[in-house]
């Protein structure tokens, strides 16, 4: 058996699979970010390390672990959490979605040697900019960091007792060398930082240490459980769904949209606005194009209109030719291809024909558009994109998936239900650390059934996409 554990911002996620990577049990523990400056997000790591161990009590109350051979890690990037030499925290980890180091990340942006060896934009959730911000603001605190490490990489410490970090996840601090995969001394200088206070490096699928054992003792598990390297909670995402070689890609309509596609060759094209980064896997990469606001701006629409979501896309019907009326999904701005945080959404070009129904479409239809845009931009990189899954809540809707495969020419997978996420891809890593390098995780989960693109609308899609393409422009000019 092997345990996923996944370490987002608002929950821990535990799953434990067998060796066939069926699930077996599943448990969770809450967790809440505290904003106390505007634009600041924190979590204490300690509540971490409690909402594992509920997580991991979650799972022995269910099925007996002492057959565990295997932990893998999944969890949120760019977080900063600060160690001393005694490996204590020196004050609650910065998150992914704090954006005080704003001017810092602007400044390290436009030093080339950034761009030219991480392959991407500085952004302010990123690591490195963090680090700046608090030399500069808390410079006590600074001067005593031995050791940072990223939120996933924070619980590996407390369950091996080693500080290590893999390469999807290092890979969005600003300081990794993306093509090289390993620690570039020249942007660590850059920042006030020395290799001395990066975790050692190692593969998704690799060993980092082994379970304490009095970790082991508390929770039923074996002595000599491993834990894998893991990856970042998209990586590891891409590792549940079967997302782990070149041509196959997948797209989520969560709260906001991914667009994510493996790669076996480094592609970087930073300008626009297209991460780069390693894969959890070796000698593979992956790029992602990320819009804000997906099933986030059908949810709001919904909420506007007083009705829920799933009644507003039901009646929909078969997808039609867009009409003239926009929506741009810019409600809090915008990251690929744009990178452009102050823009705003719009609905443009209404008339009296627009009723309840044609707004839907039209919400369902920026997004498209908004995907499209990130389509374009990963496959300028010289990316392919040959096989495409759909997860996420907005996956759900016929109507909106087989906009997105007529929009993108390319069949859309819907595979069957069940967690393909995380945690589930963390469990897969943990199975090929304990099983050897020999061993391969599963390509996709099962598939229920396949929504073809409508080549009668292509045209059509193609045509609202340039209207779309050039609405950004104008509203860029009003905001």
């Amino acid at each position: 058996m092997y345990i996923g554990l996944d370490l987002g911002t608002s929950g821990l996620k535990a799953v434990l699979i067998d060796a066939a990577q069926t699930i077996l049990a599943e448990a969770t523990a809450p967790l809440e970010a505290v904003r106390p400056e505007p634009g600041w997000s924190e979590q204490a790591p300690a509540t971490w390390l409690d909402a594992a161990d509920a997580a991991m009590r979650g799972l022995r109350g269910q099925v007996a672990l002492d057959g565990v051979k295997g932990i893998g890690l999944s969890g949120q990037m760019h977080g900063a959490t600060l160690l001393d030499k005694n490996d204590e925290v020196l004050r609650p980890c910065i998150l992914w979605n704090d954006t005080r180091s704003s001017t810092e990340a602007a400044t390290l942006d436009a030093d080339p040697q950034f761009r030219a060896l991480t392959g991407n934009i500085v952004f302010p959730g990123f690591t490195a900019p963090k680090l700046v911000w608090v030399a500069r603001h808390e410079p006590e605190v600074f001067a005593k960091v031995a050791h940072v490490l990223l939120p996933k990489d924070y619980l590996r410490l407390w369950l091996t007792g080693e500080h290590v970090a893999e390469m999807s996840d290092a890979a969005g601090t600003s300081w990794l060398d993306v093509a090289k995969r390993d620690w570039s001394d020249d942007l660590l200088a850059a920042t006030g930082m020395t290799r001395a206070q990066m975790p050692r490096l190692v593969e998704g699928s690799e060993v980092s240490g082994q379970l304490r054992a009095e970790l082991a003792s508390r929770w039923g598990l074996p002595k000599g459980v491993v834990v894998a390297g893991g990856g970042g909670d998209n990586a590891a995402s891409a590792a549940g769904v079967g997302v782990v070689k070149a041509g196959d890609a997948f797209v989520s309509l969560g709260t906001s949209g991914v667009l994510f596609a493996a790669s076996d060759a480094y592609q970087p094209d930073a300008a626009t606005a297209v991460h780069t980064f390693c894969h959890a896997l070796p000698d593979t990469w992956h790029q992602m194009g990320v819009i804000l606001a997906a099933a986030d701006a059908l949810n709001w629409f919904a909420k506007t209109v007083g009705q829920p979501a799933a009644t507003l896309t039901k009646g929909l019907g078969a997808v039609q030719a867009p009409r003239r009326a926009l929506f741009l999904p810019y409600l809090g701005g915008e990251r690929t291809p744009h990178n452009d945080a102050n823009i705003r959404g719009a609905f443009l070009h209404l008339d009296h024909a627009a009723d309840q129904a044609a707004m839907t479409r039209a919400v369902l239809e920026g997004v498209t558009h908004a995907l499209r845009d990130n389509y374009d931009a990963l496959t300028s990189t010289g990316t392919q994109i040959k096989r495409l899954i759909a997860v996420g809540g907005g996956s759900k809707s016929d109507y909106w998936v087989q906009a997105i495969a007529t929009s993108l020419g390319i069949p859309v997978e819907l595979p069957v239900a069940g967690d393909f996420g995380g945690a589930f891809g963390a469990a897969r890593l943990g199975l090929m650390a304990a099983s050897g390098a020999g061993v391969e995780i599963a390509t996709a989960p099962a598939i229920e059934r396949v929504i073809e693109p409508d080549a009668s609308l292509t045209a059509a899609f193609s045509d609202a996409h340039a209207r779309y393409r050039a609405s950004y422009g104008a509203l860029k000019g009003l905001t």
